[in-house]
């Protein structure tokens, strides 16, 4: 009997095993909604990493995180890095592209608690009522990628976020676009 126990035991994790090893070998996760704003102002808010506690959902995890801005300031090199609680680990994102105001791409690398390197994107295109922003990233899925995603769906762990940062990239990209049509009259007052 404890050896039948066992055989079916060995089978049902070799079964395990195989359906593990045939998941996919790469994710992707994408949400994109149209931010009421013109394409500058919202390429404004996401090529600056500065602005971003402004509206990425991710900041507000861990208020005593320690974030650290190096490289350029903005655009193609920046570079920011952060360390925190549990909810948000270790990590540094990296601008490798930024082609205003149509596309944005950075290299995301999690440091802890697990470390990976994405790719993450913002494409941005013009929509009925302002931008319409893509925001996606694509990464490797390796063995224990792949096992925890048998119980946990990336899409759903991280589509959320996005769905919250686009929806604050929204608000704060439409109080900077009514900022930038109030003109300026303290120029105009002392000429």
């Amino acid at each position: 009997m404890a050896r039948k126990i066992l055989l079916a035991l060995l089978v049902l994790v070799a079964v395990l095993l195989v359906v593990i090893q045939t998941r996919p070998d790469t994710f992707h996760v994408e949400r994109s909604a149209v931010i009421h704003a013109p394409a500058d102002v919202v390429f404004a808010r996401i090529e600056d990493f500065r602005k971003w506690p402004d509206w990425s959902p991710w900041e507000k995890l861990d208020p005593a995180m320690q974030r650290t801005f190096s490289g350029a300031d903005k655009g193609v090199g920046a570079i920011y890095a952060w360390k925190g609680n549990d909810k948000v680990g270790e990590g540094r994102m990296t601008i490798l592209e930024a082609a205003a105001p149509a596309k944005l791409a950075l290299r995301l690398e999690f440091l802890k608690p697990f470390q990976s390197t994405n790719a993450t994107t913002f494409e941005l295109a013009p929509a009925d009522g302002g931008t319409r922003v893509r925001w996606a990233m694509d990464g490797p899925m390796n063995f224990m990628s792949k096992a925890m995603c048998l119980v946990m769906d990336m899409d759903k762990q991280v589509g959320g976020d996005f769905e919250k940062g686009l929806a604050a990239l929204d608000q704060v990209a439409q109080a900077d676009a009514r900022t930038a049509a109030v003109p300026d009259t303290t120029t105009a007052a002392t000429q």
